[in-house]
């Protein structure tokens, strides 16, 4: 650490190893700093698609997948997914939620009422998502 102009500024010094400048890995290492070989690209897009579930449909069945079902190279849960309920392509409109696999209004749903699942007592109606309002 030295002291100039009233300012301290400190020094480093780095020494890169031989090693770190070459590498055999597939990846690819350069000197540069955010710089990766031509190789890294080539792989990531090879891995790219060969992940997608078109291609491998088992990759939807795997654990942290957002669900089982393949729908335009994406893993999707046709029960729940307002792009594709129900089935592929099967869009939900704005006001609607994807319950089980079908498009409810969730404000006036006695079987969904606020949300998938949430059942109103016999006798009580849905409104504005909330089992017997103004009751």
């Amino acid at each position: 650490m030295s002291v100039k102009n009233n300012h301290m500024v400190e020094s480093f010094e780095v020494s890169l190893n031989e090693t770190d400048e070459s590498s055999s890995s597939i990846q690819g290492v350069s000197r540069f700093l955010g710089h990766k070989s031509p190789y890294y690209y080539k792989s990531k897009i090879i891995q790219k698609r060969m992940n997608t579930c078109n291609k491998n449909p088992r990759i939807c069945r795997a654990k942290g997948s957002p669900g089982p079902f393949c729908c335009n190279k994406k893993c999707v849960n046709v029960f729940a997914d307002r792009q594709n309920c129900g089935y592929c392509g099967r869009k939900c409109r704005y006001n609607e939620t994807c319950c089980n696999g079908q498009c409810v209004n969730t404000l006036f749903h006695k079987r969904h009422c606020g949300g998938c699942g949430n059942k109103c007592q016999k006798g009580n109606a849905c409104v504005y998502g909330m089992c017997s309002y103004a009751n």
